[in-house]
């Protein structure tokens, strides 16, 4: 148990292929193309309606959220309670196509989601119990715009401890992705090494959910391989260009 940071110090990173100089090349300056025509974001009283029918459904049981991507290393709220947690039946996948953030709509990037199958660690963060609906709401600012987010927003079993308890998860088994197979590894990581948009690139999304999760002592060899495989894309195609 711990207090959740906005950094990880205790991350090794010495023997991971893709390195900051590596992502450094994927950046470019990208326009915000802004929301595509047609989607429909929430009111501030929308947000706390929703925080309202979460916290009515759950009870008084403990209020925790499962991160497993942007969520270790960009926390919605620093500081608060953490624990190392395993999702059972689900794995992460690259299965959201962006055409804004850390994509653009001539160069689309990929998202990680919870798909089902297999197995994913992490870690559930608790909301405290003092004010919950406020901080629930910070999170669901943070991770959804509206309605077709929510359709995204699962309550899953999470394992830490000798305990299982039920976490909130933010796209699991997306709808956007229910009709679509798994791209494979290597599809994968030509489009993360490719794509960037206004915030970033989708190399630099990985290498720091990579480091993230190292430093938690928690390794994911899928995330493994394509971090050395988006490396090696980044390195043919600055060979190829000198």
């Amino acid at each position: 148990m711990g207090k959740l940071q906005q950094h990880f110090p205790s991350m090794r990173t010495t023997s991971m292929s893709l390195t900051e100089g590596l992502v450094a090349h994927c950046h470019r300056s990208e326009p915000d193309p802004g929301h595509d025509s047609g989607t429909v974001l929430f009111t501030d009283v929308e947000y706390e309606n929703v925080a309202s029918q979460i916290l009515a459904s759950h009870g008084s049981m403990p209020l925790w959220v499962f991160a497993y991507g942007s969520l270790l290393w960009k926390p919605a709220q620093p500081g608060l309670e953490w624990r190392i947690a395993t999702a059972k039946g689900w794995h992460r996948s690259f299965c959201l196509e962006m055409r804004r953030w850390r994509g653009s709509p001539d160069f689309p990037g990929l998202m990680m989601a919870l798909r089902t199958g297999g197995s994913c660690s992490g870690i559930a963060v608790r909301l405290p119990d003092v004010d919950r609906r406020n901080h629930l709401v910070k999170f669901l600012r943070r991770e959804i715009g509206g309605p077709r987010g929510l359709e995204s927003l699962r309550s899953i079993d999470v394992a830490f401890g000798d305990r299982i308890s039920k976490a909130l998860c933010f796209y699991a088994d997306p709808s956007e992705a229910t009709d679509q197979a798994e791209r494979s590894e290597i599809e994968v990581a030509r489009v993360l090494a490719g794509a960037c948009g206004h915030i970033g690139s989708g190399a630099e999304y990985l290498l720091k959910t990579v480091q993230a999760l190292e430093g938690l002592g928690i390794h994911d060899a899928h995330l493994w391989r394509l971090q050395e495989l988006v490396a090696a894309e980044i390195s043919d195609g600055l060979t190829a260009n000198n």
